[in-house]
């Protein structure tokens, strides 16, 4: 009803006795017009998109960081961690710039030895805070020591395989397609030094690199194996045939069997991936894919099991035949 105060926008007429009342002054009409367009979604903060894209934004720019880190990092030093690892590299000649000590490890024979070793080649000596050594570390598991080693030098393919040709001993190396794990690469390694093979060839794409973590599963052996990195793996071992070595590839389904096999000659043995195995170029490039006996209930061996099964069974041929 008109005059009524107590409705919104009421106004008294002149000539009342209470006078004129001012109405809202058009704030109901404001109220009416439209406002801008609802946000989206991932720009509400609240809503649980936006929590899922601020999620994904922060596991993209880690993935981004930790890719800048390793390429950062490919050609920088590695830290050997470990009593055992460090001693065995030590040993073994590998060439090292700093032994990182942490302060109040407990010592014992061997951290005696890598100690008097470091210090009798010169190599710097640094007692370290523990939490200082944690963080050098991707898991801190490093009994106390880290042995700094720098980049690891690669050899040339070329020259590994006129090495090994123009060695006393039949050439025979390890080729390794599709190993991604550095523990395998390591171990393979170690395997090599081992059996008196002439080195390993592995390819720069798609592959484990001799890093820390390879050069403590080698055990030191990286020290005096050669590794040389190719271009092209395929190309390479092609080019290596052609110069009077069979390339034998290693596969649970192939068609001969190493208790069938005369490994005395120059010999490659070319490794794949547990999963994938050899690649399919590589496997057309191979002139013999060799399975290894094994029980039925066992499906697969590893890759550098197979290796060192495979290096050890030439190794024992050849002592036989006196090659």
């Amino acid at each position: 009803m008109a005059g009524n105060s107590r409705r919104r926008g009421a106004v008294r007429k002149t000539g009342t006795k209470k006078g004129q009342v001012v109405g809202s002054g058009g704030r109901r009409r404001r109220g009416l017009e439209g406002r801008r367009a609802t946000p989206k979604a991932t720009e509400r903060e609240y809503h649980p998109a936006h929590k899922r894209a601020k999620a994904a934004e922060r596991k993209a720019e880690g993935a981004r960081q930790r890719r800048a880190h390793a390429i950062k990092n490919a050609d920088g030093p590695e830290l050997v961690l470990g009593r055992n690892p460090v001693v065995e590299c030590l040993r073994a000649g590998a060439p090292a710039t700093a032994l990182y000590v942490a302060d109040g490890t407990e010592n014992d024979e061997r951290l005696t030895e890598a100690v008097a070793m470091a210090a009798e080649r010169g190599i710097s000596i640094l007692e370290v805070p523990r939490p200082d050594l944690d963080k050098m570390t991707s898991n801190g598991m490093h009994q106390g020591v880290g042995l700094q080693v720098p980049p690891f030098d690669y050899a040339d393919p070329t020259d590994l395989i006129e090495r090994a040709l123009a060695s006393e001993e039949p050439a025979l190396l390890v080729a390794l397609d599709n190993i991604t794990d550095p523990r395998n690469l390591g171990a393979v390694i170690r395997s090599v030094g081992a059996f008196g093979a002439h080195g390993v060839l592995i390819p720069e794409r798609r592959s484990a690199s001799v890093t820390a973590v390879a050069w403590r599963t080698s055990a030191g052996a990286a020290a005096r194996v050669p590794v040389a990195k190719a271009t092209n793996l395929n190309r390479t071992l092609q080019d290596w045939a052609k110069r009077g070595v069979q390339l034998v590839g290693l596969d649970g389904d192939g068609d001969t069997s190493l208790d069938d096999y005369d490994g005395t000659g120059p010999t490659v043995i070319v490794v794949g991936s547990e999963g994938k195995g050899l690649s399919r170029l590589v496997s057309e490039s191979v002139d013999t894919i060799l399975s290894i006996p094994i029980a039925r209930k066992v499906e697969s061996l590893n890759a550098s099991v197979a290796a060192g099964v495979v290096l050890a069974e030439f190794a024992r041929q050849r002592r036989v035949s006196g090659k």
